[in-house]
């Protein structure tokens, strides 16, 4: 591999996982000014062999650089916990891995986290995450028996960031998208709730609004998954009774799909009254 190639991969990698700006000393600064010149000098021509009959092209020094391959993504250990603990070693500090029970027959997915969760290092917490708990505690469920997971596992990083977040490129859900396969193969939850439309993009390649994926099964290598609305995007919308009744209509398949009871009370939460 030429010097250029290792840095172009260095730096793809650096933009996949949201860093924007790079430290660089004067030698450094030196080397990439000698590369650029050495760039913009005519490259050598084909040269043809006079003494063949046929004419014969050499390929250029320097052929092109094949794609790189898919990251691989493996876990070690004989337990569950162990195998998940093995993938977080694998994450910088500054990421947010998971959070819930290995052994859990629901796992929640949504986006990237966000400020708090950066903060915390859990996925799913402030206000967000106080109105999953709410969804959760409606269902029967705590925190701690189910598996709670992002697409990304870092805040995408923007210009002069504060507390500031933005939706993932589809290069930093590439890059991240074979530890949360992994995850799900360890886990093997009996079914998975995608908590807004980019986890959808990113787990089951689907495009469109959260409406129009939502009310439907979905598969994930023989897993049920069930797309609904972001908890976000119920704190925004307010005390709209029509978008917390389409979500707990999503909670309740869930809960029909796992066999939980369900009381008479827990079928009629955010109906209308009469």
């Amino acid at each position: 591999m030429r010097p250029a190639d290792a840095v172009i991969d260095f730096l793809e990698a650096e933009q996949a996982r949201g860093v924007s700006h790079i430290f660089l000393d004067e030698g450094a600064r030196d080397g990439l000014r000698a590369w650029f010149r050495r760039s913009t000098q005519s490259p050598p021509a084909a040269r043809i062999a006079p003494s063949s009959p046929e004419a014969v092209v050499e390929p250029p020094a320097h052929p092109a650089k094949p794609a790189a391959p898919p990251l691989q993504v493996t876990a070690e250990g004989a337990s569950k916990a162990e195998r998940l603990a093995s993938l977080l070693d694998t994450l910088r500090e500054t990421m947010v891995f998971a959070t819930g029970n290995p052994d859990a027959r629901v796992m929640l997915v949504g986006e990237a986290p966000g400020y708090e969760k950066e903060k915390k290092g859990e996925p799913f917490v402030g206000p967000a995450g106080q109105k999953l708990d709410d969804i959760l505690k409606a269902m029967g469920l705590f925190r701690r028996e189910v598996y709670i997971s992002n697409i990304v596992k870092f805040r995408p990083a923007t210009a002069r960031q504060t507390t500031n977040n933005r939706k993932p490129s589809p290069v930093e859900m590439a890059a991240c998208l074979p530890f949360i396969h992994a995850e799900i193969g360890i886990v093997r939850p009996a079914c998975i709730i995608a908590m807004g439309g980019t986890a959808a993009e990113g787990l089951l390649g689907l495009t469109g609004t959260v409406t129009s994926m939502r009310g439907l099964w979905h598969d994930f290598k023989g897993i049920r998954v069930r797309v609904t609305y972001h908890p976000s995007y119920l704190l925004q919308s307010g005390a709209n009774l029509s978008i917390k009744r389409q979500v707990w209509e999503d909670m309740l398949a869930v809960m029909e799909e796992l066999g939980m009871p369900i009381s008479a009370r827990q079928r009629g939460f955010f109906l209308p009254k009469s």
